[in-house]
């Protein structure tokens, strides 16, 4: 059964007055040489989901537009519920809005992340005394140019580099314009096994001729197939969001039990 996302939110951000001028050692490539950066997102409502389970531990799938100087920043993320608000909460305090020099944006954004990330698992942890399970992955795109990826229990970002499956952090890694919205869009979420841990993960991707598109996806992707499986099953869909839909209904059809939910950005 097709689930439209429950809920969609824009917040118009401040495009950022009196930007600093451009260094002049920082060279920076034109526009029109950089790829153009599209996604799709989609969820599926699981059948196993109880009568009595509301929607306030649904998914979280974001997509988020900054300007920082003169670099564009695309953040995406499917999260779990529990912790999905803090950590977009956290990056837009500690990052956004404090718009680092582009200098130091990779390495600022990795470390932020990783903060946000830590900062919601604690909170969970506070309230529950239990994180098995708590999952979510995010990319930030920079420029076009760099990918910081997160992942955090069974949640997953997978990068296709011409035809071949990329596990950023995974132990078995599988090889064979202007505008300003913050988009929150929500899907139900089943209950699932528990993942082992709720490990954390983050490492940065340079994007380069070869990096065709990337998959964040939750539990209920990566539980019915391999990475490389579902690279194959997209790679000739030029759509970002008709291969969401693709990714995701057959994940339906193979009977997964998780949480539903994926994106898909893509590189042209």
């Amino acid at each position: 059964m097709l689930f439209p996302a429950l809920q969609l939110k824009r917040f118009l951000m401040r495009s950022g007055e009196g930007r600093k001028k451009k260094e002049a050692t920082m060279a920076k490539k034109p526009s029109w040489m950089m790829p153009a950066v599209s996604h799709g997102y989609h969820t599926i409502e699981s059948n196993t989901l109880p009568a009595t389970y509301g929607d306030s531990d649904s998914d979280f799938v974001v997509a988020q537009r900054e300007q920082i100087e003169e670099l564009e920043l695309w953040f995406f993320g499917v999260f779990d519920a529990r912790v999905g608000d803090g950590v977009t909460k956290y990056m837009q305090s500690h990052l956004f809005d404090k718009k680092p020099k582009e200098s130091h944006i990779t390495g600022k954004s990795k470390e932020t992340m990783r903060k946000a990330y830590l900062g919601a698992r604690s909170k969970v942890r506070e309230a529950s005394e239990e994180t098995n399970g708590v999952g979510s992955v995010s990319a930030l795109v920079i420029d076009g140019e760099k990918l910081v990826l997160a992942n955090m229990g069974d949640y997953r970002a997978v990068v296709c580099k011409d035809g071949l499956a990329r596990q950023i952090g995974s132990r078995n890694k599988q090889s064979t314009k202007k505008s300003w919205s913050h988009r929150f869009f929500r899907g139900n979420a089943a209950n699932t096994k528990s993942s082992k841990s709720s490990d954390l993960v983050v490492g940065v991707e340079r994007v380069d001729p070869d990096t065709e598109f990337v998959i964040l996806a939750s539990t209920g992707i990566w539980e019915v197939m391999k990475n490389q499986e579902a690279v194959n099953l997209i790679r000739h869909i030029e759509n970002p969001q008709k291969a969401s839909e693709c990714l995701a209904e057959e994940a339906s059809n193979r009977m997964s039990s998780g949480c539903i939910s994926c994106l898909v950005i893509r590189f042209d």
